[in-house]
């Protein structure tokens, strides 16, 4: 089986909100649609062994955040790549609690909607969560950040607990010369393409990036990348 069939599937990228205890964490997403308009109701996928499933279960809402087409890696990596467990991921970011408790994005985000969660499905790792949509709201009208763009524009990786996962780590188009790969995450550094979100222009030689670079998805240092 070919999983980068599913890379073909449209998709958008998300960051998923709960609480629980008085306590928030969010996590990206890629599965969130719309199943009824009256009432409104969405479904989201999220993995059993992560921070937001627990918060999900427990509280019964959740929230949903549009990310932006021009959203950076490492704010995607912020929320896609740390666990809450260990990093409040809100803590450098602009948010508000929404009605429901659950955190919603004020930055990066296209809008957002709350819901509360009226079933759900047991999918071998994953959970379905099923909510009545109780509030939505758009904040820019940017174009929305796509699945697809993720991992082509802006060479995105997906850790394991994704409902799609890239294989063994690697990089969907493969190319092992004059690269560095993050031994945390698999991000690939590519010279040809650089880091301009992070100032470091294409052409520039991986050994010529300053010292204080970070990867763009996880923060690993540049002393943790490793040579293809």
């Amino acid at each position: 089986m070919d999983p980068k069939l599913f890379y073909k599937i449209s998709y958008g990228l998300y960051v998923v909100g709960s609480t629980k205890d008085g306590k928030i964490n969010g996590q990206i997403a890629n599965t969130m649609f719309q199943i009824s308009s009256d009432p409104a109701t969405v479904a989201i996928s999220i993995n059993k062994k992560n921070l937001t499933h627990e918060y999900i279960n427990d509280s019964k809402v959740f929230s949903v955040s549009i990310l932006p087409s021009t959203a950076s890696l490492d704010f995607i990596g912020n929320f896609g790549f740390k666990s809450g467990r260990e990093h409040h991921k809100y803590q450098t970011v602009s948010f508000k609690k929404g009605d429901n408790g659950a955190p919603i994005l004020l930055e990066n985000s296209l809008g957002f909607l709350e819901a509360e969660v009226i079933n759900k499905l047991e999918v071998e790792t994953h959970t379905v969560f099923i909510g009545r949509v109780t509030n939505a709201e758009i904040i820019s009208n940017e174009e929305p950040l796509t699945y697809a763009q993720y991992h082509l524009i802006k060479r995105g990786y997906t850790p394991s607990t994704a409902p799609i996962s890239t294989p063994d780590g690697q990089k969907n188009e493969v190319n092992k010369e004059q690269k560095y790969r993050c031994s945390v995450c698999g991000y690939v550094y590519d010279p040809v393409s650089g880091d301009p979100d992070s100032g470091i222009a294409p052409g520039t030689a991986f050994e010529d990036i300053p010292e204080d670079w970070v990867c763009p998805i996880c923060g690993a240092t540049k002393a943790q990348f490793q040579p293809l």
